[in-house]
């Protein structure tokens, strides 16, 4: 249940309490919340526990370059970091902080690895049901595979031809594709949904999980079958934030690991994951000549020069230079 948000006091003491509930009112993701509070956490026991009002720029510059030079950090875990304590010190503690002079992280930008279009169908066809069906939507919609495990039944718009995507990175919504060829795999997933479901209630299961207080608002929802979860997890378990058994989405672990053993049956042997069937959607999108503006609207990038990464996917996989041999 790791996007379950843990309940706050009403009126929190602890200071990573009060940042968190902060948090949360500036409206920010519960993936972010986490990240946030985390960095502050770690930049706090740098320091031996000193409250950060007490510390200063000279304290921050010193924990960012402590990262890339003990911690040999990634620019991006640095600047992860870096955005975390500024929004703790501008935002939470109104106590601007200026003139960072800090060591930056220095690695090269690696290209994102993708699968020909082959493999990524030998590593889906290397899967089963509900893998596979999981991996097909990573794949033809450009998912993230936290995106694929909190789809419900209710964001699968047969009748439009798209998919909702809810609280995506940067706690948007977006649509996206609804590939034709999966829509009688999903209507069938949506069917064992619904037989689970009815199971679950004659045990008398707890409701699903709801977002944002919902469950106070529209207490019965949570037994509707358009809130359940479309990848259900095999097994009950109880919420210990609210001491209720319920049945939530399927783990992200799980879902790798088999990712993981495809790839292998496959013998593909490329450093992937789950997220590199998002990499490769956006390459084949690219291939067949799709605007950046749509490409970046599909996946849900909230700066172009992320989804631009992917030109240069197209560079090293020799879209624009043809060999000698080749001609």
């Amino acid at each position: 249940m790791e996007n379950v948000k843990i309940p706050l006091p009403a009126n929190p003491v602890k200071f990573l309490d009060q940042f968190r509930a902060f948090i949360r009112l500036d409206g920010k993701s519960y993936a972010t919340e986490n990240t946030y509070v985390y960095w502050v956490h770690q930049y706090i026991l740098f320091h031996g526990k000193e409250h950060p009002a007490k510390l200063s720029h000279i304290e921050v510059a010193a924990y960012l370059s402590h990262l890339a030079i003990a911690g040999n950090a990634s620019p991006n875990t640095q600047k992860t970091a870096l955005n975390a304590i500024m929004f703790l010190y501008n935002r939470f503690l109104k106590q601007p902080i200026e003139k960072l002079d800090f060591h930056y992280a220095k690695k090269p930008q690696r290209i994102p690895t993708v699968f020909t279009h082959a493999e990524a169908i030998a590593i889906i066809d290397s899967l089963v049901m509900p893998y596979k069906l999981m991996a097909q939507l990573m794949y033809g919609c450009g998912l993230r595979i936290s995106e694929v495990l909190r789809l419900r039944v209710k964001d699968v718009d047969f009748g439009m031809g798209y998919i909702v995507v809810r609280d995506g990175k940067g706690a948007k919504d977006r649509t996206t594709l609804l590939p034709k060829s999966l829509i009688t795999d999903l209507k069938n997933q949506v069917l064992i949904v619904s037989k689970l479901l009815a199971f679950d209630q004659a045990r008398k299961v707890g409701p699903v999980y709801m977002p944002n207080a919902l469950e106070k608002k529209y207490p019965s929802a949570g037994h509707e079958l358009a809130w359940q979860y479309m990848f259900p997890s095999d097994n009950i378990s109880k919420d210990p934030r609210v001491n209720v058994m319920r049945r939530h989405h399927l783990y992200s672990g799980t879902l790798q690991s088999h990712v993981k053993d495809a790839l292998r049956k496959a013998r593909v042997f490329k450093q992937a994951s789950c997220h590199t069937f998002r990499h490769s959607f956006a390459t084949r999108l690219l291939q067949a000549k799709y605007d950046l503006k749509q490409i970046q609207t599909l996946l849900g990038h909230t700066d172009i020069r992320t989804t631009e990464i992917y030109l240069h996917v197209l560079d090293e996989l020799g879209d624009k230079v043809v060999s000698p041999l080749d001609n």
